[in-house]
């Protein structure tokens, strides 16, 4: 009888269980490669639903343009075209601009007190030189009582028709409030006062002639010095 080395022995004797590869058996248990197909199936399904669930970067679409409306700039404020004097810079018009009698101008004037930006009037008068501040009259627009605007009219037919005044020869300034004409031309004297004014009242039941503004000329400049 031919010796075996105890290891062949060994390996002769054991026994062989079906499905079980013997020690020298190079192929691998079914059931590991059960579990290495789970895995990979597991693996596999695990990349395709994060590749279903990643966001997908559509094309942009073509984004149809809207046709255009031009938006008109806002007008201007009228008031910032308007001279506004104060005391650093209290030029308001040019003789030249002013030479024919009755031309008038509106403009703004700082009160000293409150600094408020009061709208006033300029008015070149007949008869006097535009050299001189003796050939203008201005006055503030604010009535001295009420919250009414006076105003200029040059317009005949309306200090008929609306004020009932016919007795009117050149422009004077009315109160559309209270329909109180008040004449460039007459100064009266202020009530309880030994000062005189231009401006004096023609018609109507207002207190006073309207606040005047001091105008002094430097040059070719009107300037409005102060207002009442």
């Amino acid at each position: 009888m031919t010796d075996q080395p105890p290891s062949d022995r060994f390996k002769s004797e054991m026994p062989q269980i079906p499905g079980v590869a013997g020690p020298g058996s190079r192929s691998a248990n079914p059931a590991i490669k059960l579990v290495v197909g789970l895995l990979a199936l597991f693996l596999i399904v695990f990349l395709g639903a994060r590749w279903a669930l990643h966001p997908k970067h559509a094309e942009p679409k073509q984004v149809e343009q809207q046709p255009q409306i031009e938006v008109p700039s806002p007008a201007p404020d009228p008031s910032t075209l308007i001279p506004h004097a104060t005391e650093g810079a209290p030029g308001i018009a040019d003789v030249t601009e002013m030479a024919k009698p009755w031309t008038s101008k509106e403009f703004y004037i700082r009160n000293g007190l409150t600094g408020e930006n009061v709208p006033a009037m300029l008015i070149r008068l007949p008869g006097g030189s535009a050299s001189q501040s003796s050939g203008y009259w201005a006055f503030a627009k604010n009535s001295p009582f009420g919250n009414c605007k006076l105003e200029y009219i040059s317009d005949m037919d309306k200090l008929k028709n609306e004020y009932g005044f016919h007795a009117a020869k050149h422009p004077m300034v009315g109160n559309p409030c209270s329909h109180t004409v008040f004449d460039p031309l007459k100064t009266a004297v202020l009530p309880g006062s030994n000062v005189w004014v231009r401006g004096a009242i023609v018609q109507g039941s207002d207190l006073r002639p309207p606040l005047g503004v001091e105008i002094a000329i430097q040059g070719k400049n009107i300037l409005a010095v102060r207002a009442e």
